[in-house]
């Protein structure tokens, strides 16, 4: 086969005939959700965790997929399975679930909807075109939109309608190629970034957003279970860009970038050291050996022209 292949609706076919149909509710509402994983050497990391946060999701909008997530996990790694001849060497997958309510009914009421359409899909990670942002670091963006806050819609939903972040991120791509948006919440505390939480050093304490405010990621999980490993002091709180100016050190954590260090916040300096910092780099080599791979090489080796 030339194409990868997607599960799509109890079958395994090539991407091309993954086809939603127009009346689809998360194409037309975006009603659905979603979770990704990712490979380290073609082997999927934490796949569990992201199938229980996308089995949360799924409960709390009210979406049955008609599977377990023992069912879910199978059918992700079996995708994996029959797509690994597609990667090119040192390269590695995202993989996706993404689960809508399904098609409106016609003549029917707008809550009125089909069975769901469930489709399991990997695409490679974008790790040549981002190995220079990860080497030079992020510089981080604050644009006028805010996220969307708790009480209108949990972001511990990982659903379909990203339009909040992607505007976001439309408005600071202009800054310049390393650019990122990180959005304050309504209440003017830092928040998050699209696919991506966010920390500070300060004095060789870890500080990251409060959990309720954003999408608790893995990888931003496994950051917090490594620095206690290893006897980094972290606290969640509200903070401001006024503490991310004036860090020693700040990174961004994310299913593809794990830990890419940031070099700015609106344009100014974030600390003394080169890039990455001290803690960066003691937690990117904690996550490295986690994973059992060297994340940082696989990005800075297309710099190198290995």
């Amino acid at each position: 086969m030339t194409e990868r292949i997607a599960y799509f609706n109890g079958s395994y076919v090539p991407e091309s005939e993954v086809l939603i149909p127009f009346r689809d509710r998360g194409f037309v509402l975006g009603d659905a959700v979603f979770d990704t994983a990712r490979t380290f050497g073609g082997k999927i990391f934490k796949l569990g965790e992201h199938i229980e946060r996308l089995y949360r999701s799924l409960k709390a909008i009210d979406i049955d997929p008609g599977m377990t997530p023992q069912e879910m996990q199978k059918i992700s790694e079996e995708v994996v399975r029959r797509n690994l001849s597609h990667l090119e060497e040192g390269d590695d997958y995202w993989i996706f679930q993404r689960i809508t309510r399904g098609q409106n009914v016609v003549g029917g009421e707008l809550w009125q909807s089909s069975g769901p359409t469930v489709i399991v899909e990997c695409t490679p990670l974008p790790i040549k075109t981002r190995a220079k942002v990860f080497h030079e670091g992020i510089d981080m963006h604050v644009p006028s939109i805010r996220r969307i806050p708790p009480e209108c819609l949990s972001p511990s939903v990982k659903s379909h309608n990203y339009l909040n972040l992607v505007l976001a991120d439309l408005e600071v791509r202009d800054k310049g190629p390393n650019a990122w948006a990180i959005l304050l919440d309504t209440r003017g505390f830092l928040c998050e970034g699209i696919g991506c939480n966010l920390f500070l050093v300060r004095n060789g304490c870890l500080l990251t957003p409060r959990s309720q405010y954003v999408l608790a990621g893995v990888s931003r999980q496994t950051v917090i279970e490594l620095a206690e490993k290893l006897g980094i002091p972290i606290i969640e709180d509200d903070l401001l860009p006024y503490d991310a100016l004036n860090a020693d050190e700040a990174f961004i954590t994310s299913t593809s970038f794990c830990i890419c260090p940031a070099r700015s916040c609106n344009g100014k300096t974030i600390g003394d050291s080169p890039l990455p910092g001290p803690i960066t780099s003691k937690l990117q080599q904690a996550f490295a050996e986690e994973v059992e791979y060297d994340f940082v090489e696989q990005y800075l080796r297309y710099l190198s022209g290995k």
